[in-house]
């Protein structure tokens, strides 16, 4: 996994500074995935590592959330030849008024696919469509565990997480490659021991 870290970093889809999150806080790292979908070689790497685990925990569908993990959810079903769902971020309002885009049956075994995790809320809003329509989810996988308790809040919905890598182990990496330095490091190790969600 560590090619594969260097490699998300150099495409810049970690950063190091002062980011404001959508919760408000400052964090001294932001990680944003959207910006895969302008990287095809990488996208298809990640995808192919997501396929990987996807068969390793077994699913009839996987289900991409919008919007990042509808690229992810994409590519894991091309390198898996797995069947895609996704649920959508608002019902139509016309047409067949879907709230669930992709061909399923009730009781197929739906894996869940998204970029990152912080605090889990938008994972679980995400679920509740496609357990409203009879399919069974106990599994997400993400990209990166930023580590601030999002496995522990899915657990309590019972859901388990998988991820292809922790941001810790994202930073040893990066620190051994000389990307960053461990200064950095330790501040983003206090960042997450004094933000976690669980």
């Amino acid at each position: 996994m560590n090619t594969l870290y260097n490699k998300i970093y150099d495409a810049g889809c970690i950063k190091f500074g002062e980011f404001k999150l959508k919760s408000g806080i400052m964090s001294p790292v932001y990680c944003d995935f959207r910006g895969l979908i302008s990287n095809p070689a990488l996208l298809k790497e990640i995808g192919e590592a997501l396929a990987a685990k996807a068969k390793e925990i077994g699913c009839n569908r996987v289900a991409g959330i919008p919007y990042a993990g509808l690229p992810l959810g994409v590519a894991a079903s091309l390198a898996g030849n797995i069947p895609m769902i996704y649920p959508r971020k608002e019902a139509k309002d016309y047409g067949t008024k879907k709230l669930i885009e992709g061909a399923y049956s009730e009781g197929d075994k739906v894996l869940v696919i998204d970029d990152i995790i912080t605090d889990g809320a938008s994972k679980i809003e995400a679920i509740t469509p496609l357990r409203e329509a009879g399919l069974v989810i106990t599994d997400v996988l993400i990209i990166l565990d930023r580590e601030q308790g999002g496995d522990k809040i899915l657990a309590k919905a019972g859901y388990k997480l998988h991820s292809l890598g922790k941001l810790s182990a994202v930073l040893d990496t990066l620190v051994e490659a000389g990307k960053v330095d461990a200064g950095m490091r330790a501040k983003v190790a206090e960042f997450i021991a004094n933000n976690q969600f669980a």
